[in-house]
This record gives C-alpha cells, sequence and structure tokens, in this order.
C-alpha cells in the first residue's frame, strides 16, 4: 500500500489488487480493514501455480478496466524504511513502462549476499537513458557473492517491476504462451461476490488447475535482455529488506545490548544475535547465539541464523510425509471473525470462537456432529433449529446433530463462545450451508 505514495504529478491511482490464495482470503481481508482510503480488489487463486500465472491475471484484470494501465508489480514480504526514495524511483519507473520498455528495481548491494538473485547491468547506448540490463543471474555462492560486490554493477533482484499490462501480456505470449492460453481461460470463466465493500474475483477452479506453475522470472523477465521487450535498471536506495527469510526479520528488528530482537513472551539469559519469536506462550533461552527461534501454535522452529533460508526444506519434508501442518493452522480466520482449536481427540474437539460486532456466521447443519456452545464474552443471538435464542456469558445451547443453526453477534462487542463439537466426524468439510452473507456455498 505504500505504492499509494506516487498519486499526483500526473500519476492516477488505479484499483490496489492483491493476489492470495483463497484459504488467505479473509485474513487479507482483516489486514485491508486496517488501512483507509485504499480501493482494492482480492483475486483468489484457488491452488499456488507461482507468481506468472498471478501476474497475467492481474494483467487481465488490468485491461478489463482501463485501455492498458501501467503495472506496480511488488512482493508482499518486503520492508521498506524509506517511503519517499521509494516513491521517487517508482515515479521514474513509471516514466520508463510508459515508453514501452520493463522497468526492474534493483537494490545496491551493501554486503556479499547469497541468498539473493542478482541482476547485471550495463550503461545505455542513449545518452539519459536508465541502464540496461544485460542478464540475471542465480544466488551465488560465497566468493561470487564478494565478486559481484566489488565489480559495483550486480544488483540485489528486488522483484519489483514495472511495465504496461500490454507489455506482459505480449512478452508472455512471446515466451510461454501455454502460460498465457491457460490462464485467459481461466480468466474468461471467473466469478466474484464479495465480504461486505470488498470484491473478490475468484477465475474458474477447472481451468486454473491446467495453468504451468512458472515464476515472473524464469518465464519471462530473465529472458527479455537483448529480445524486443527492453528492460530497464532502476537503482532503489531506499533500506530495503527482503522479509523472505528470519535472517531478514532479524537485520530490520530492533536489537538489545546482546544484539538479539524477541517479540512476545520471551526471556533471555547470556543469549547473543539471536531473533526469538513467542505468539502464544513464554519462551526460555538460554547460553546460545546466533539462532532462530519462531513458536507459534502450530509449530515451533529452531535454526541457525545462517541456515534460516533452509526452512523451504523442512516444507519440503511436510509434503512427503503428507503432514498438513503445510496447509491447516489451528487458528483460522473468516469474514465474521476467527475461531482457534484449542483441543482436540476421538470424536471430540474444542474450539474457541470471536464473532466480530454485527457479524454472522452461516444457517448451516452438520450430518455428523453435534455442538455444544458456551457463551464468555459478549451476546450471542442464536438460530436452533425453530427456537431463536439471546444468550449472555455463562449461558449455553445445545445443537443437535442434523439441526439446522447460526451463530450471530447482535452486540457492539466481539462475541467469543466456547464450542464443543461430538461426532463421529469432525472434518471443516461437514458444513451444508442453506444461507451466508458472504456468499460461501
Amino acid at each position: 500500500m505504500r505504492a499509494n505514495s506516487v498519486s499526483g504529478d500526473q500519476i492516477t491511482l488505479g484499483v490496489t489488487l492483491i493476489l492470495t490464495n483463497e484459504e488467505h482470503r479473509f485474513l487479507a481481508l482483516d489486514q485491508l480493514r486496517e488501512l483507509s482510503n485504499i480501493k482494492s480488489r482480492i483475486l483468489l487463486e484457488p491452488l499456488g501455480k507461482n507468481t506468472a500465472p498471478a501476474l497475467t491475471l492481474a494483467a487481465l484484470f488490468a485491461k478489463d478496466q482501463a485501455c492498458d494501465p501501467i503495472l506496480l508489480v511488488t512482493p508482499a514480504d518486503q520492508a521498506i524504511v524509506n517511503v519517499a526514495a521509494l516513491s521517487e524511483a517508482l515515479r521514474e519507473s513509471i516514466a520508463v513502462a510508459q515508453s514501452g520498455s520493463i522497468a526492474i528495481l534493483g537494490i545496491q548491494p551493501d554486503s556479499a549476499q547469497t541468498g539473493y538473485g542478482y541482476v547485471q547491468s550495463r550503461p545505455s547506448r542513449y545518452p539519459d537513458e536508465q541502464d540496461d540490463v544485460e542478464r540475471f543471474v542465480e544466488k551465488p555462492d560465497a566468493k561470487t557473492a564478494q565478486l559481484y560486490l566489488e565489480q559495483g554493477n550486480y544488483l540485489w533482484n528486488s522483484g519489483m517491476f514495472v511495465l504496461k499490462a500490454s507489455v506482459w501480456l505480449s512478452a508472455l505470449g512471446f515466451f510461454r504462451p501455454d502460460i498465457l492460453s491457460t490462464t485467459e481461460k481461466a480468466w474468461q470463466n471467473c466469478h466474484q461476490d464479495g465480504a461486505g465493500d470488498t470484491l473478490f474475483i475468484r477465475p474458474e477452479k477447472e481451468s486454473f488447475a491446467d495453468i504451468p506453475a512458472e515464476s515472473i522470472d524464469y518465464a519471462v523477465i530473465e529472458k527479455c535482455p537483448g529480445t524486443q521487450f527492453p528492460i530497464k535498471m532502476i537503482k532503489l536506495d531506499a533500506g530495503w529488506s527482503d522479509l523472505g527469510a528470519w535472517d531478514a526479520v532479524w537485520k530490520i528488528g530492533k536489537a538489545d545490548a546482546n544484539g538479539n530482537v524477541s517479540t512476545g513472551d520471551v526471556l533471555l539469559n547470556n543469549v547473543h544475535n539471536s531473533l526469538v519469536h513467542s505468539s502464544s506462550r513464554l519462551v526460555g533461552v538460554v547460553g546460545v547465539q546466533d539462532l532462530v527461534i519462531v513458536e507459534t501454535a502450530d509449530a515451533i522452529l529452531v535454526a541457525d541464523r545462517s541456515s534460516s533460508q533452509n526452512v523451504k526444506n523442512i516444507v519440503a519434508q511436510l509434503d512427503q510425509k503428507s503432514r498438513e501442518e503445510k496447509n491447516l493452522h489451528r487458528k483460522v480466520f473468516r469474514p465474521w471473525g476467527w475461531y482457534d482449536s484449542v483441543d482436540e481427540g476421538e470424536h471430540f474437539k474444542v474450539k474457541r470462537i470471536q464473532v466480530k460486532s454485527g457479524a454472522s456466521l452461516s444457517l448451516q447443519m452438520h450430518h455428523h456432529r453435534a455442538e455444544h456452545w458456551i457463551v464468555v464474552k459478549g451476546v450471542a443471538k442464536i438460530h436452533n433449529g425453530d427456537q431463536i435464542l439471546i444468550l449472555r456469558e455463562n449461558q449455553s445451547t445445545y445443537i443437535p446433530q442434523g439441526q439446522k443453526h447460526r451463530l450471530s453477534n447482535p452486540g457492539l462487542d466481539p462475541l467469543e463462545i466456547i464450542e464443543v463439537q461430538s461426532g463421529s466426524y469432525l472434518g471443516e468439510d461437514d458444513i451444508v450451508r442453506f444461507d451466508d452473507v458472504y456468499g460461501r456455498q
């Protein structure tokens, strides 16, 4: 959203398009509600296909909204300290894109990093033009990274691009027509629904599954140098950091006298240069250095800080073992609030549920489970079969298996209940919805 600072000076901002996975839609929605003056749409991918199809969807959406708009493409997991410097670089990039070229924002290295991709630049043949991009190189080893740092014309690839929608679609059609054609098919069959004032745009799932998975860089950008798709380098000096690894989070954090960055309920003794993050319980750390320790309700990560980028190897092992932790979290966000799965065992599950003021769950029933609801905070309006109940703190109701029911919050404060499920099957897919204000099926 910091990119909105470029508005003005003959630059008119269009809608902000957030691309995310279907499962993250309500978390994104909650974060958007914390921002003001942002005109946005949320484009939901039914499954991950990497960034090239995502940008293609954005370009198709943008062309439907305007003649041939300029796209600012930026990852969400980056830190920018100097927003004014970013705005200046983006204005320069927009001018480059207006001429038909692709602009990439490159970061001047201040150290020999092996965790970033690099971009080699060379001076343009034409006066007063930005440097041309010579080539893209993969994450180097330490010796090569030091050489890049000394040469001075290798910049970190920030992953931020500025280009016309038509330029992206033309380049994709030239380099990867298979991605373009399959994405266009999914887009043509998309449908829309919403939650409150926010519009969800959903590509057609069956067609989307046929799209080849590929990144923006591999599909198009790295192939552009020396072709009919000119690509220019815009240098960015704005205190940039890629937060794709925990080591980067440590670097931008506020450190104590021993170089430790900690958040949450943390106690440290004889600890140095470490990142310790606690989200749900006390974490005590004694006599270590250069570690990353991250505690969540789902799992705990302990890693050497220099190896924090290798967390992806653990994710790969979760896939190999068909573990659910990669995709399913204890705390799940919904348009009406959230639920936290506190405990479960054979034939039972306990949830803590929070419902926002004025919000309502769907009218639903379950084939395989019954539910007990106990109000612990606020006021609940409950449809339980033919009954309509108003319950307050310490009051409860029982919902038999197969009975239609609905939970709403008529009050001004958040409603919290404890839900105890019991039955032969307690999966989240055992929901039959009859009515839903958020358009869910």
